[in-house]
């Protein structure tokens, strides 16, 4: 198992209620210091650690977040100002309710008018796995596909379960070829983060995996 190659796709996380500006600098410290693929904060941290990071390390947010339920203009909002504030990439919440009443048009107008706003920048779609149906799951594989996102994200890790093998196993049998997969929630050890990239994941979301790294240094 190599931890550099696992590093490399995780996106360090950190999206608490209570997070501090100190909390965002030594995240932004770890991330490249073991060099991880970005850093996921909050929306509001964004221009300063683009500011403390400068190039160093890519900085992610979160748009629509947790619940997806913001209106498509907030969530283009949301995104626009992000990106201003030197945003990398966007991790964007789908609105459920849309799915749960078969509004494939709107969720598609959705994410394709926030990939606009992207400006080319990476827009990462979390689909919230664990209140889908299968049939669910596979339709949204077909709008990501469409909508011209950069990846299919599973979970929000707020919501009442993460990322399973199951679903990463469904998600790339259903997904184009264009769209890359992101696991997200409850990927705590190496072993674990290591299967999701043998099942095909480009990235991990994750707080524990340089938590790990760190201990391994350690010993």
């Amino acid at each position: 198992m190599d931890i550099t190659k696992i590093l490399k796709c995780v996106d360090h996380t950190l999206l608490s209620q209570t997070v501090t500006t100190k909390d965002i600098q030594e995240l932004i410290d770890d991330a490249i210091k073991f060099g991880t693929a970005s850093v996921c904060i909050p929306p509001s941290f964004v221009e300063m650690a683009k500011n403390y990071a400068g190039d160093k390390i890519k900085i992610c947010t979160v748009i629509g977040f947790p619940n997806g339920y913001n209106t498509t203009n907030a969530k283009v909002f949301e995104a626009t100002d992000a990106i201003a504030k030197g945003a990398d990439e966007i991790d964007m919440v789908i609105n459920l309710g849309y799915i749960k009443e078969k509004k494939f048009d709107d969720t598609l107008n959705e994410i394709k008018k926030v990939r606009e706003v992207c400006q080319g920048k990476t827009l990462k779609v979390i689909i919230e796995t664990c209140l889908l149906t299968e049939q669910e799951k596979v339709k949204l594989c077909k709008l990501v596909t469409e909508s011209g996102a950069d990846y299919i994200k599973t979970s929000t890790g707020f919501s009442t379960s993460g990322a399973t093998k199951e679903d990463i196993e469904l998600i790339r049998e259903n997904i184009g070829q264009n769209i890359k997969i992101k696991a997200s929630g409850g990927i705590k050890t190496l072993r674990s983060a290591q299967d999701y990239i043998e099942l095909g994941c480009s990235r991990l979301g994750s707080s524990s995996i340089v938590k790990l790294a760190k201990e391994q240094n350690k010993e």
